[in-house]
């Protein structure tokens, strides 16, 4: 399971560059998206071909709640990081790990322990923060949409570790998917400056296309929460070279609020728990 949490670190890192990407071009959120979308698709199908182009695949409604978790995931952090900080997008996302933690007995059979509900209770806490201060409606609903992309994140992670062989061809298809759903809304103008194109395609290729490829793999070996836990290196680094290179700084509140989720997930991953043996099998 070692290399598989190295598979995930890894793609944490690439991850983690998605808010100074998508801070960084200056075109609306859903144009961010579909190109993204397409760059990652491109990708993803060169590293995926056999998986995808070398089986037959079924849709099952886990295969398809994948896919729709995933372009919803992608999309409504793109919009939240649009109208956030990227520290609050990431960190509320983030949240996802707790739903994973919550429905984890119930979808994929894998136990929850007490250890899991004090993480629960505290990452919640911790999230409340992030509605603290001053009332501002831009940033409000970019924290909404933060904890919506959470829930589609968590459902995501479900899907993909319970879909097996599958899941592979799940991200591939998400992406194109999302690419052609998105083309009423930004089809009347598809132009990109140079450096847009040159960051979108980075992104595409990259943060997500690698990142995933990196991500389904090392999701083969280890148990859905601690895959989920073992990415919190994207929320560290995130708003970390946002600041860096942008200047954005996030809230006291959420900065507080971060490291309260952070902390819990960190000492629930610490904690150890399920093994490899005490799940299904997953090719």
């Amino acid at each position: 399971m070692r290399r598989g949490l190295l598979f995930i670190v890894a793609a944490a890192v690439l991850w983690s560059t998605g808010g100074i990407g998508i801070k960084a071009v200056d075109e609306p959120a859903l144009k961010v998206t579909f190109y993204r979308s397409i760059f990652a698709a491109v990708a993803l199908m060169l590293l995926f071909r056999g998986a995808v182009f070398g089986r037959r695949w079924k849709s099952t409604t886990t295969f398809v709640i994948a896919i729709i978790s995933y372009g919803a995931c992608l999309t409504s952090f793109v919009i939240a990081t649009k109208l956030t900080t990227a520290a609050n997008a990431i960190f509320l996302q983030y949240a996802g790990a707790v739903w994973v933690m919550l429905l984890s007995p119930l979808v994929l059979r894998e136990p929850m322990r007490s250890r899991d509900v004090i993480g629960i209770g505290v990452a919640i806490a911790g999230m409340a923060l992030f509605f603290v201060g001053k009332f501002e409606t831009r940033g409000m609903a970019g924290n909404a949409m933060a904890l919506v992309s959470s829930v589609f994140f968590a459902a995501m992670i479900l899907a993909l570790r319970r879909e097996g062989a599958a899941s592979q061809s799940a991200i591939v298809w998400g992406n194109v998917v999302l690419a052609a759903a998105l083309v009423p809304f930004v089809g009347h103008d598809l132009s990109l400056s140079p450096k847009s194109f040159a960051i979108l395609a980075l992104l595409g290729f990259l943060q997500i296309g690698a990142a995933y490829a990196l991500f389904v793999r090392g999701l083969r070996v280890v148990p859905a929460t601690q895959a989920s836990l073992t990415g919190m290196l994207e929320p560290v680094m995130n708003p970390l070279w946002v600041f860096l290179f942008l200047g954005e700084r996030p809230s006291s509140w959420a900065l507080a609020g971060g490291v309260i989720v952070l902390a819990a997930i960190a000492w629930h991953t610490l904690g150890g728990g399920e093994t490899v043996a005490d799940i299904p099998a997953v090719d």
